[in-house]
């Protein structure tokens, strides 16, 4: 039976290597490779926004842990994630990001803010916190989906062996593709994780009598666990913190952004948000409610640590294998593996990004050939994936704690810079400088002060209000400091703004 997922696994992995050779004929540049040389419509971008959102930390991380915890209540994380994080990302962020950075000719986040701001120490400040804090990210994408693929093939396939594979082709179509073929490969795999996604709950609901016996089942479960005391209710503070570090949190976040600077023209943008929206719902409800669904395991089905403890990252990799044919199982096994890959893939695109054109471009050899630049930028790619997975390696414990210090520090840093820049002429350098600072600072310091302070658990249970709080913060410093500094020079100002 372990013949069926991988032969369609194998066959996946080809189509991706055969669009990656495609795209490595039609990259002659960093824009290219980058930017897909800003010629790609809604459909596209849309789906590569989606497919970059969703990756195995909701399906296997998020979806686990706050599903056990909220039930059906979970779900408000996937409609927040689909009307704030999707559609009105796109129609708040798309028009003004588009023509903003074609106004200042500028490629990525790291460049904007040097151009708006009129400060180098800006463009690298941010580069290094681009590329030190995703790959944590990446690392716990990583990790999730090598459980999956244990769970899939059993003892057959070693975490170590699974990471592995996942890192070189990962490497290989990124490095070669560029960002023409990724948005193509993102659109195949956007496929499959709605038909994925669509399966797996009505397989899943199908063994329970359907999705209104279901709900109703686990929502009495739920119940009976919170009032025996299996389950200690979370604080008030939790779910609302995850709402809002998922779905504010990619405004802030440079991978995201990225898909607004490639889109053809601003006649794309009202299109891909109404195709983010409904692509983001399908995914987010049917992770969270596969999530919801594990209150209906056995109790000696359901996974637990060496001391006891539930085991939230192997939650719903469990329930799905349990209760789906090895076929399908297969088709989800397909689901998660592109969800992954396509966020890995944007994650290592900005990443090389960050140090090839915002450093050494930019920086350090602004004479560098485009043979050059395209290389190193190739190589940087190989570089974080390597990183990636040295972190992945150790089997981080909590793969949710891993994304939400990741969100927390990049769009802490970036949310109030970025959303000022754009929409406030009076928004300074030193405003800038004040709200990345603070909100890098709010992000790691909560975090690691709950860590050693109280307890690692309490930190993990924590990071996404860590994250909220330091995307709130600067919000309200960039303004105050704005307004108590020397304003911007008009002719920079007109520029961005015409």
């Amino acid at each position: 039976m372990i013949l069926i997922p991988l032969l369609l696994t194998l066959f996946f992995f080809i189509v991706i290597l055969v669009i990656a050779g495609w795209g490595l004929r039609q990259t002659s540049d960093v824009h290219d490779f980058f930017l897909g040389g800003r010629t790609l419509g809604a459909w596209f971008l849309a789906f590569s926004y989606g497919t970059a959102y969703f990756s195995a930390v909701i399906f296997v991380g998020f979806a686990g842990k706050f599903g056990w915890q909220f039930g059906l209540d979970a779900l408000w994380v996937g409609v927040g994630n689909a009307v704030v994080g999707s559609g009105l990302a796109w129609l708040v962020l798309g028009k003004r990001t588009r023509r903003m950075t074609h106004n200042l000719n500028v490629q990525t986040m790291p460049e904007f803010f040097s151009a708006r701001y009129e400060t180098n120490g800006m463009k690298i400040m941010a580069a290094l916190i681009i590329f030190i804090f995703l790959a944590p990210y990446s690392a716990s994408v990583f990790t999730g989906l090598s459980y999956l693929f244990e769970i899939v093939f059993g003892r057959r396939v070693s975490f170590n062996v699974v990471l592995t594979v996942i890192s070189v082709i990962s490497f290989v179509y990124v490095s070669c593709g560029g960002y023409k073929a990724i948005a193509r490969i993102d659109f195949i795999q956007g496929l499959i994780m709605l038909g994925g996604s669509l399966l797996m709950i009505y397989v899943v609901a199908r063994d329970y009598g359907g999705i209104s016996a279901a709900a109703t089942e686990l929502s009495a479960k739920l119940t009976e666990r919170i009032s025996s005391g299996e389950i200690k209710s979370p604080a008030w503070f939790v779910l609302p913190s995850v709402v809002f570090m998922t779905s504010l949190g990619v405004w802030g976040l440079p991978q995201m952004v990225h898909k607004y600077y490639a889109i053809r023209d601003e006649n794309e943008i009202k299109r891909g948000a109404l195709i983010t929206t409904v692509f983001a719902l399908v995914i987010g409800c049917a992770a969270y409610f596969t999530g919801a669904m594990t209150h209906l395991m056995n109790a000696d089905k359901i996974p637990r640590t060496s001391v006891g403890v539930i085991n939230f990252d192997q939650l719903v990799p469990d329930l799905v294998a349990s209760h789906l044919p090895y076929v399908l199982l297969a088709v989800i096994l397909l689901l998660v593996l592109s969800a992954s890959l396509s966020t890995l893939s944007s994650l290592v695109l900005v990443s090389s990004s960050s140090i090839t054109i915002d450093l050494y471009k930019g920086y350090l050899n602004p004479n560098a050939s485009r043979s050059n630049e395209l290389l190193l930028m190739r190589l940087l790619c190989g570089v974080f994936i390597l990183i990636s997975y040295l972190i992945a390696l150790f089997k981080p414990a909590w793969i949710v704690s891993l994304m939400s210090i990741s969100w927390g520090a990049v769009a802490g840093s970036f949310l109030a810079p970025y959303l000022y820049g754009l929409f406030w002429k009076r928004a300074t350098k030193l405003g800038a400088y004040a709200g990345m600072v603070s909100g890098l600072l709010v992000s790691n310091g909560l975090y690691w002060y709950w860590f050693f302070m109280e307890s690692p658990t309490d930190a993990g249970a924590r990071a996404p209000l860590a994250a909220s709080i330091a995307m709130i913060i600067p919000l309200f410093v960039v303004p105050v400091v704005s307004l108590i500094t020397l304003p911007p020079k008009p002719e920079t100002i007109e520029r961005a703004f015409k």
